[in-house]
C-alpha cells in the first residue's frame, strides 16, 4: 500500500479507502445496498486493514445507521490504526430537524455517530451535500465548534459544486473557522464532469480529493459488456432498472473495450486498470472502494500493482474524454494568446488530464 497527505494536513491516508456502504442493511427498511452482516463485514474490514488500508469512509445514513454500528463494533482496539471518516446531512429520522446542516442537526447527528462508531472523535467529518436552506456560516460555525471540542479532527465536503466549495472556503478564511481539507466527489473514466471546475478548484486550494464510485456503479468492473451484464453484478441484478451513476452508455462501452484491451496486455482486470488510471490523476488523493465479497476487495487492492505507461494512459484519456464545456473552451482560447506552447500553463493545462501524471 502507498500513502499520501490528506490535502495540506500532516495526516497520511492510503491511496485506497475502504467504503462501507455495503455494511449492514440486514434489517428490513434500513435501505442497505450490500446487506453484509457482522461476519462478512468483519472479513472485508480485516482484509483491507491487513493490506495496509488505513482510511475508512462511512455515513450516518448508510443502512439506517447500521454501517456505523458494525464498523464501531468491528474496529474495536484497532480504531487508533485508521483515519475514520463519516458524513452528515441526509435524513436520519422523522423529525423536522432530522436532516440538513443546521447547528441543531449537526450537533445531534455527530453525537449519534460517535455513539454508533464507539469512539470519542471522528477524524474526517464531512457534509454529505449542500444544504440550500442553512447559511453556510451556520454550518461552518457548528463544525468549527466540533473541532474545538475535540469531537472532530478535520472537516471535509462531499458532492459540492466548485462555487459552493469556494464560498465555504471563503467564509472559513474570513471568519477564522475550521476549513475543509478534502472534497469527496464522483469521479471515474465514465464520469469526468468534475474536471470542468471542481478539480481545478481542489488543486488550487490544496484540498484532497476522494473519489466515490470509481467503477461507475460496477459498470467498469469487467462484468458488464455490450452483450449484457453478469446477473451477480449491481447493474445486472434482476429489477435493477435505475442505473446509478448515470452514464452515456455508448461512450461507456467504448471505455470498457479499451479497459479490456489494456487489462489483457497488463495481466490485470478491467477494474484494476480503471482504478490505476484514477490514481494517476494529479488531483486524486484516495479512491474509495467498496465490496460485498472479499475476492472483490482483493481484486481492487491489486490495482496498486498495475503500472500503466504513457500509451495506456493516453488511450484511456482519449476514449473517456468529454467535450470541454463553457467556460473551459473559452479559457483555452484566452490562454493560447498569453502563454507559449510547452509552458506549464499552456492551453492544454486547463484540462487536468494534461497535467503531469501522479505515481500510484
Amino acid at each position: 500500500m502507498r500513502y499520501t497527505q490528506l490535502g495540506r494536513t500532516g495526516t497520511f491516508v492510503s491511496r485506497l479507502c475502504l467504503g462501507t456502504m455495503t455494511f449492514g442493511g440486514t434489517l428490513e427498511g434500513t435501505g442497505g445496498i450490500g446487506g453484509l452482516d457482522r461476519k462478512d463485514a468483519g472479513e472485508i474490514l480485516a482484509k483491507a486493514m491487513d493490506a495496509g488500508i488505513n482510511f475508512i469512509d462511512t455515513a450516518d445514513v448508510y443502512a439506517g445507521g447500521q454501517s456505523e454500528e458494525l464498523l464501531g463494533e468491528l474496529l474495536g482496539t484497532r480504531r487508533k490504526d485508521v483515519v475514520l471518516a463519516t458524513k452528515v446531512n441526509a435524513r436520519i429520522g422523522n423529525g423536522a430537524n432530522d436532516v440538513g446542516l443546521s447547528r441543531i442537526h449537526i450537533m445531534d447527528a455527530l453525537d449519534m455517530s460517535l455513539k454508533r462508531l464507539k469512539t470519542d472523535h471522528i477524524d474526517l467529518y464531512q457534509i454529505h451535500r449542500w444544504d440550500a436552506l442553512t447559511p453556510i456560516e451556520e454550518t461552518l460555525g457548528a463544525l468549527d465548534d466540533a473541532v474545538r471540542q475535540g469531537k472532530v479532527r478535520y472537516i471535509g465536503a462531499s458532492n459540492l459544486a466548485a462555487w459552493q466549495l469556494m464560498k465555504a472556503l471563503g467564509v472559513s478564511g474570513k471568519e477564522g473557522l475550521a476549513r475543509f481539507v478534502s472534497v469527496q466527489a464522483y469521479y471515474s473514466l465514465a464520469g469526468r464532469g468534475v474536471e470542468d471546475e471542481l478539480t481545478a478548484a481542489t488543486l488550487d486550494q490544496g484540498l484532497g480529493m476522494l473519489c466515490w464510485s470509481p467503477l461507475a456503479g460496477g459498470l467498469l468492473s469487467g462484468k458488464v459488456t455490450r452483450e449484457g451484464a453478469d446477473p451477480e453484478s449491481r447493474r445486472g441484478r434482476r429489477g435493477a432498472t435505475k442505473q446509478f451513476p448515470p452514464v452515456d452508455e455508448e461512450r461507456a462501452f467504448n471505455i470498457i473495450d479499451v479497459l479490456g484491451e489494456i487489462a489483457s496486455r497488463r495481466d490485470a482486470t478491467s477494474a484494476q486498470v480503471a482504478l490505476a488510471w484514477l490514481m494517476s490523476r494529479p488531483v486524486v488523493t484516495s479512491v474509495i472502494v467498496g465490496a460485498k465479497r472479499v475476492d472483490q476487495l482483493i481484486d481492487n487492492i491489486g490495482a496498486m500493482d498495475v503500472a500503466l505507461d504513457d500509451d495506456d494512459l493516453a488511450m484511456l484519456d482519449r476514449v473517456s474524454a468529454e467535450p470541454p464545456r463553457y467556460p473551459n473552451w473559452m479559457l483555452t482560447y484566452n490562454a493560447a494568446s498569453r502563454v507559449p506552447a510547452g509552458h506549464p500553463f499552456a492551453v492544454d493545462s486547463w484540462n487536468v488530464g494534461e497535467l503531469p501524471r501522479r505515481a500510484n
